[in-house]
């Protein structure tokens, strides 16, 4: 897929997830995970309590991976190793029962990734 096209498809997610915060008492309360808050429509029910029990830095690297940032990136900005990155990454999707890092990164960005 060409960044272009994938730009396009975040944008249109992006719109989306703006008009669903809009709607009249279709947005409850944010969530806080940990020191973050997510609006309520962008975490998925099935993931609020797994999401609840995450650590801080599993939380952390989650949203430094949202972001759009590498494990060598999050590793650097959190002073870790990269294996370190990979540790906690892979425990997060452990918990979530997810099935690999391409959907942890699929809902890290969900959870995440800037809006406007």
């Amino acid at each position: 897929m060409t960044a272009t096209v994938e730009d396009d498809r975040l944008a249109a997610i992006a719109e989306l997830l703006r008009k669903a915060d809009a709607l009249p008492g279709a947005a409850p309360a944010p969530v806080a995970l940990g020191e973050h808050m997510v609006e309520a429509a962008r975490v998925p029910r099935r993931h609020r309590e797994a999401l609840l029990r995450l650590t801080p830095m599993e939380l952390t690297c989650v949203r430094f991976l949202g972001w759009g940032r590498s494990n060598a990136d999050i590793a650097t900005l959190l002073m870790i190793s990269d294996n370190t990155v990979r540790v906690h990454l892979s425990n997060v999707a452990r918990k979530l029962e997810l099935d690999g890092m391409r959907e942890l990164a699929a809902l890290a960005g969900l959870l995440f990734y800037p809006a406007d």
